[in-house]
């Protein structure tokens, strides 16, 4: 490092440290090669798939552990603020095929009709019962119908924060670009 601090030994700027150096080292659809921190983009990569089943895994542990479809939902949605930090919103919108208000509209529903399903039978609303299936690897499985509650819930907070990363995640973006700052 030179005496400013700002070079390295080679004369490189500070600022051309994690730059891709190489064309291969570009994604497909990503931002200009300018505007990439290498470092981060290639932890998201690791860390967004592996978030995203530590949250399903939340999901389905909730009724008998701490866990449930309120936190995995949340843990789910930080996979995808990780992601939006990362590479933007195109590169949310890349790992999300489906538009937030359908994931959360579906979420609603299946919450809703969980929730209302028992009066069907005469229980009362939210009332749990307990299904078992015999499944020809796994032998015996028990499951609790509160887990399509938990499903909906869990739909529901991710839908909630890809619509806020959608809406205010592309304001902030315009705003960066009409001052000059980026993209």
């Amino acid at each position: 490092m030179t005496a400013t601090g700002t070079e390295r030994d080679d004369g490189t700027p500070f600022e051309e440290w994690d730059r891709p150096r190489q064309p291969w080292q570009l994604s497909g659809a990503c931002r200009g090669a300018r505007e990439r921190r290498v470092l981060l983009e290639m932890t998201t990569r690791a860390l967004f798939p592996t978030v995203l089943v530590f949250s399903l895994y939340l999901l389905l542990v909730g009724h008998y552990a701490p866990g449930g479809g309120f936190s995995a939902g949340l843990v789910a949605g930080l996979a995808f603020v990780l992601r939006f930090i990362a590479g933007g919103s195109t590169d949310v919108s890349t790992a999300v095929r489906v538009r937030p208000p359908v994931v959360l509209g579906t979420g609603l529903t299946i919450a809703l009709v969980t929730a209302l399903a028992p009066l069907v039978v005469g229980a009362p609303v939210l009332s749990t019962a307990k299904l078992a299936a015999h499944l020809p690897l796994l032998g015996e499985v028990e499951l609790q119908t509160s887990v399509f509650l938990d499903v909906g819930v869990y739909l529901l907070i991710i839908g909630a924060v890809l619509d806020l990363l959608r809406s205010l995640g592309a304001g902030i973006e315009r705003d960066m670009r009409d001052a000059g700052e980026r993209r």
